[in-house]
């Protein structure tokens, strides 16, 4: 591993970025208190910046600055409320249910409201029960008013100065997460891998790369800076992100019959000299995220063109020695596995040109492409669609549910006197940190939750035994805090770890000497709040995400029919235009990522809840080689009139009829031979002919010697696209057969064969 880019690649993240820009926030004003001794007092001013950093999600500049000036607005009208409140016990109850329902449903409205209502009700549990707030009402609410606009100055101060760094740090991450997938991608050509583990792994960093995707669609198509506006900078930055985009379609094209290959080429050695080309060139578009990342100009790290010419002239030494007549087909397959890995390679090679290029390239870009198309929008603040979710069967309502059933416990259990809790509040703060929407996730982050307290206190209660030095304490308290943020949504174990031991060393500045009465209490409210959190999220209203799987499947099957017909219609007419089909490949994209990260979760539910698991885990796999495999034939410079040998309007027929029979088998409707004769076509290719006359030239005559990296035989061309489209086909069936058997049996009327 290479840990010099490992570093780089973490030191320059959004997410340490973010977490600076938040720590600064708390810990300045809060060092400036301290020196006139008012920390104490005005201790509520640092933890409201806390929370409306933690607000502040990725995204374009209005949507950012529209969320936090409502946090600030929910936050202040809690605090008053919670504060006012406090003195009446048996009132609290109906605040909790109130509050609860409301903060949690507007979620509704996307990720952004969601953590603004998450974060309500950690305010809420904080002013609870008075143990933060004291007895000054106005004066604590305007310490914590202060506090929140103070993070709100910072955002637009930080905006301002750098209106490109978010964009430039998330295109950055999307090629490391490319990286990672081509990475991935190189050990399928290893010696003796295990395909199955590794297929595992191509769909978790789809899904991913996926959400990545999304949110960086959001920022780069929807802030003004980038889309409109004529600076160098703001057009190479949608250059990159666009060309990001292809590049993830190419990667995705070299998805292959590993096994055959493996077959073909696995004692030769070959095969690890592509892996290791792939790899290498995975380390190049890590480079280039990081220098986006960084903001500098990234420089290849190695001759790509002399590292690719080495490889052919292996793939050349090799097809001399070994092929004749019976593994003509075998070196076609290999020759083509060759023309996508130089694609990627030019690929790679244009974008450190445009990186690196001046103010001509940056101001030839025209995409021609309405960017809003491209964006997943949130729902709109209409109160029908709050109003319409008041059901049962809506998972927001059912959440909202939950939420407010596991507060009112959490705070029943903190009155328990028995008990000795003295932080009450850490159990409500635990619920909210644990309980989602999902089984599956509350479950992963209960554990994360507990084993990281539990590491983490006990690492702080080491610190602060053995460390005297405030200074030493300090810049400790810094890091953790730093480390917190930064992890928080990449890796919630650590985020958790080290947010106990700054809150440790907090709590010792604040009040030296207790740290044996925070370390009792900070392990066993946590304990108690994932507890309450697993037991609600088990028995009250349970969502398993096998009740999804039917839905998730109906669009991953409709989008990829509907991306193989734009494929197809596209390489039949190319005057077509090319943003119809860009949309499709991002549905077809986002949609099986969705159902892959479904699928991923269900595997934590309980057992009796993973219901036909391996059909389901089929579909996935199916739907992934179908996305792929059309992405491959849409790679066709060419169009269908280059290729007259190959009958497209039958291959189209044919596979669209087997999706589309998938597709209506999923939505139990009825469906007439006509699909099915048509899915049974028998399209009439001439290649068979063209292929017997090449191996008789192979028989007869003495192989020719040519090294042309850039030249490839018709024949080559017309055999792959062909085994492309089998390949689609023989997926498509393969998942329409699966799709037979998870349906109802009240589906008996359907027309099978």
């Amino acid at each position: 591993m290479n840990y010099a880019a490992q570093f780089k690649k973490f030191t320059t993240s959004q997410y340490i970025f973010s977490a600076v820009r938040i720590t600064l926030a708390i810990v300045v004003p809060s060092i400036i208190l301290a020196h006139f001794g008012l920390l104490k007092e005005y201790f509520l001013f640092p933890l409201a910046t806390s929370f409306v950093g933690l607000t502040d999600q990725p995204g374009p500049f209005t949507r950012r600055r529209n969320s936090l000036i409502l946090a600030i607005i929910c936050f202040f009208t809690v605090s008053v409320v919670a504060t006012f409140l406090k003195d009446f016990p048996p009132v609290i109850f109906f605040e909790i249910i109130f509050f609860g329902i409301f903060f949690s449903m507007i979620g509704v409205y996307g990720q952004r409201l969601a953590a603004v209502g998450s974060l309500s009700l950690v305010v809420m549990a904080i002013f609870i029960d008075g143990h933060l707030s004291g007895g000054n009402l106005v004066k604590n609410s305007l310490i914590f008013l202060g506090g929140s606009v103070c993070y709100l100055l910072v955002f637009l101060v930080v905006s301002k100065i750098q209106p490109y760094k978010l964009a430039g740090q998330m295109i950055g991450e999307n090629y490391l997460e490319l990286a990672e997938y081509l990475k991935i991608k190189s050990k399928f050509y290893l010696n003796e891998p295990d395909f199955q583990a590794l297929y595992s792994e191509v769909i978790a960093q789809q899904v991913k790369i996926k959400n990545l995707q999304e949110d960086t669609r959001e920022t780069v198509f929807k802030t003004r800076k980038i889309v409109n506006e004529s600076t160098t900078t703001s057009r190479l930055l949608m250059l990159m992100f666009l060309n990001s985009l292809d590049l993830h379609e190419k990667l995705m094209t070299s998805e292959s019959d590993y096994m055959k290959i493996q077959e073909s080429f696995g004692d030769t050695g070959f095969l690890q000299s592509v892996s290791d080309y792939l790899a290498k060139l995975a380390e190049e578009l890590s480079n280039i995220g990081i220098g986006l990342q960084s903001g500098t100009k990234a420089k290849s790290l190695r001759n790509i063109d002399d590292e690719l010419d080495m490889l052919f002239e292996e793939y050349f030494d090799l097809r001399n020695q070994k092929l004749n007549p019976d593994t003509l087909e075998n070196f076609m397959i290999m020759r083509l596995i060759l023309v996508r890995v130089a694609d990627i390679t030019d690929e790679v090679k244009t974008i450190y040109k445009v990186f690196t290029q001046d103010l001509k390239l940056a101001k030839s870009l025209s995409t021609g492409l309405d960017f809003d198309k491209f964006v997943t929008n949130d729902e709109k603040l209409n109160i029908n669609v709050l109003l319409n979710n008041i059901s049962l069967k809506s998972s927001h309502f059912r959440h909202s549910i939950r939420i407010t059933l596991a507060l009112l416990i959490g705070y029943l259990i903190s009155k328990f006197n028995f008990l000795g809790i003295g932080h009450s509040y850490w159990i409500l703060i635990t619920v909210l940190a644990i309980l989602k929407p999902a089984y599956s996730t509350t479950k992963h982050r209960n554990l994360l939750r507990l084993f990281g307290t539990i590491a983490g206190a006990i690492l702080a209660y080491g610190i602060l035994y053995l460390v005297a030095s405030n200074t030493v304490l300090f810049a400790m308290l810094l890091m953790s805090m730093i480390l917190c943020f930064t992890f928080l949504k990449a890796n919630y174990f650590w985020a958790v770890f080290f947010m106990t031991i700054y809150i440790f060393l907090t709590f010792n500045f604040l009040n030296p000497g207790n740290v044996n009465m925070i370390f009792v209490d900070r392990i066993l409210d946590t304990a108690i709040g994932g507890a309450v959190a697993f037991a609600v999220s088990y028995f009250v209203l349970p969502v398993w995400e096998h009740t999804h799987n039917v839905d998730f499947m109906k669009k991953s099957s409709k989008s990829n029919l509907r991306y193989f017909k734009a494929a197809m219609d596209f390489f039949k007419d190319q005057s077509i235009g090319i943003q119809d089909y860009k949309l499709k490949r991002k549905d077809a994209i986002i949609n099986l990522a969705n159902l892959s990260d479904n699928f991923q979760r269900m595997i934590s539910d309980p057992k009796n809840q993973q219901k036909k698991m391996e059909l389901v885990q089929q579909f996935v796999n199916t739907g992934h080689l179908i996305t792929a495999y059309i992405a491959s034939f849409s790679q066709y410079s060419k169009s269908a009139k280059d290729y007259p040998e190959i009958d497209f309007d039958s291959w189209n027929r044919k596979i669209s009829a087997e999706l589309l029979r998938t597709s209506l088998i999923l939505e139990q409707k009825k469906f007439n031979r006509n699909i099915v004769e048509e899915s049974n076509l028998k399209p009439e290719d001439s290649i068979g002919k063209l292929l017997e006359k090449r191996k008789r030239e192979i028989t007869e005559n003495e192989i020719s010697n040519r090294r042309d990296p850039n030249r490839i035989t018709r024949l080559t061309e017309l055999k792959n696209l062909r085994e492309i489209l089998e390949l689609i086909y023989d997926v498509a069936k393969e998942q329409r057969k699966g799709a037979e058997k998870l349906e109802p049996e009240a589906q008996s009327t359907t027309v099978k064969q």
